[in-house]
């Protein structure tokens, strides 16, 4: 069953007639092409997919279980979509709230004549569960990640700068077959290393902490993963901060599980680090969803609801960020399913010291 057959699926439980997808990355989830521009509309029964001239003969090519059709500025998307409505005798049709801009939903109420249901849900419930397909290049994507990483190791010294290490490994990424990076890659040095978002700098990379954050992207999916490093001997609190990241993560890792929420699992990660006495520097979440995005359901955080399905990919980087002075996250990939989690990722978890 390919991606348009499963929302079809879902698509009878619901109560509107079709769903009109126009989100990049919902789409690609869909039909398994990526463009910047395109407009998917799915009843149960049949899918079209329309886009311009950039992209009609790829898209032709790439896509199955859709129609593909062309737009021109003489003959724009919401003429063929309401068109559609208006043949197949759809009065209703699913739109994603939480990307849809005010302006656009008020123009398509107006041309497509139809009531528009918000149905994000139905799309993020569907991409949180990972198929045997999904995952393998998930783990392809990590392959060439960690290989990438490896590789740049030996280059690491204070004679280098944030900027061109981040550089060596983007050139690493697409030498070793990822099709780009899934995003900036983080690497900050020294007391910089205290920025969970930090953004590599002319600067050479100091001594202390370095935490590399770099992941790749793969026929569509996504590898996320984190490691901090030291260049020169760490101190004793250095070392102390470094273990107690690493036994909060391996109590998250250990927690999770099919049909738990999110949140159960930050609180035994949380709860390693409170202990320690590093609870105020905490201040982000165990983990979140990956896939065709860095970023997607679920969450697993303080404050998170989300239950976690059997067959969702989440994260697992837990840090400690003392400001000014260094910060430490060890970020690897779980795969979940019922009866715990398997991690995708390969890379050693031992304090590197350069």
């Amino acid at each position: 069953m390919n991606n348009i057959e499963r929302i079809q699926q879902k698509l009878s439980e619901q109560e509107y007639s079709a769903i009109l997808v126009t989100n990049p990355a919902n789409r690609l989830y869909a039909t398994g092409f990526k463009s910047s521009a395109g407009m998917l509309l799915i009843s149960e029964q049949n899918a079209w997919f329309y886009t311009d001239s950039r992209y009609i003969e790829a898209a032709g090519s790439a896509i199955t279980g859709a129609n593909v059709l062309k737009v021109t500025d003489e003959s724009p998307y919401a003429e063929h979509i309401s068109a559609l409505f208006a043949e197949h005798g759809m009065t209703s049709s699913g739109f994603e709230e939480s990307s849809v801009t005010y302006s656009e939903y008020l123009d398509w109420k107006e041309k497509l004549k139809v009531e528009l249901v918000p149905a994000q849900k139905l799309l993020r419930d569907l991409r949180m569960i990972k198929s045997v397909a999904d995952l393998e290049k998930m783990k392809k994507a990590q392959r060439i990640a960690e290989k990438s990483f490896e590789q740049v190791l030996p280059l690491i010294s204070t004679d280098i700068t944030e900027k061109e290490l981040a550089a060596e490994l983007l050139y690493r990424f697409l030498q070793n077959g990822a099709d780009d990076k899934a995003f900036d890659s983080i690497v900050v040095s020294g007391p910089k290393s205290s920025l969970p978002h930090g953004v590599p700098g002319d600067a050479k990379i100091g001594n202390g902490f370095l935490t590399i954050d770099f992941g790749v992207r793969v026929d569509g999916w996504c590898s996320d993963t984190t490691r901090t490093l030291c260049v020169g001997k760490p101190t004793e609190e250095m070392i102390r901060v470094y273990d107690t990241v690493l036994c909060a993560q391996e109590a998250g890792i250990k927690a999770a599980c099919a049909g738990i929420k999110g949140s159960e699992v930050d609180a035994k990660a949380r709860e390693v680090i409170e202990n320690a006495g590093f609870g105020e520097y905490f201040g982000h979440g165990f983990g979140h969803g990956l896939g065709i995005e860095v970023h997607e359901a679920p969450r697993a955080s303080k404050t998170s609801e989300d239950v976690l399905p059997a067959g969702t990919v989440i994260s697992a980087e837990p840090g400690i960020y003392l400001p000014g002075r260094f910060g430490v996250r060890i970020e690897d990939v779980i795969y979940i399913t019922d009866k715990g989690c398997e991690n995708i990722t390969n890379l050693t978890k031992k304090l590197i010291i350069l």
